[in-house]
């Protein structure tokens, strides 16, 4: 199932494998969570760079900064590209704590599951009730149902990073949610993983 038209997508991913090969990132939100899950695309292209990186970037991109997000952005007029700093951008875990966590995917650099999942939380808590909120809300759900998720290590980061109000807001979220037709889940779907998820938490 496709979130953002396909010629948007192929647009932004080949955007990404350029910057990958020019500097040193690791890439968050919804193209990391598709390396995780091969569900749904991204559009906006969000990463955690260095000063260095950002001066780099400077010099072949048109970049402006957005005091009031606490972030850097390129803007292409079809897709964004967000850029986070360490001590500066507010993602709900610092971006240096981000760059520490980091795994590689598919060539990329990016966040466990479990803190790309706290990022999310974070992100969504912001903008619940738009079309961006709903996006956040099904690569939530996609985080959650891996495999691979590490749920002992989940619960040790939120003691961590004083995650617990948006842990809880996760929690409403997942009780309420009975069908997730975006994502080809039934009500059985997921109810079956709402329990596996809430087995986990306890």
């Amino acid at each position: 199932m496709q979130y953002y038209h396909d010629i948007i997508t192929e647009k932004s991913f080949q955007f990404l494998q350029e910057l990958k090969k020019q500097f040193r990132l690791v890439l968050i939100g919804g193209w990391a969570v598709f390396l995780h899950t091969r569900s749904l695309k991204s559009k906006d292209i969000d990463i955690v760079v260095d000063y260095e990186e950002l001066g780099a970037m400077k010099k072949k991109f048109n970049v402006s900064k957005n005091d009031r997000l606490k972030k850097y952005e390129i803007k292409t007029g079809e897709f964004d590209v967000d850029i986070y700093l360490p001590h500066y951008s507010e993602l709900g875990i610092g971006a240096e704590e981000i760059q520490k966590s980091q795994i590689i995917k598919d060539g990329f650099n990016v966040p466990g599951p479990e803190i790309l999942f706290m990022l999310k939380i974070y992100a969504w808590n912001q903008r619940r009730g738009s079309a961006k909120g709903r996006k956040d809300e099904l690569d939530i759900l996609n985080l959650v149902s891996l495999p691979e998720f590490n749920w002992s290590n989940y619960k040790n980061l939120v003691k961590r990073f004083d995650f617990k109000i948006y842990h809880d807001l996760f929690l409403d979220f997942l009780k309420k949610t009975t069908r997730v037709p975006e994502l080809g889940w039934n009500e059985q779907k997921t109810a079956k993983i709402k329990r596996s998820v809430l087995n986990n938490l306890t």
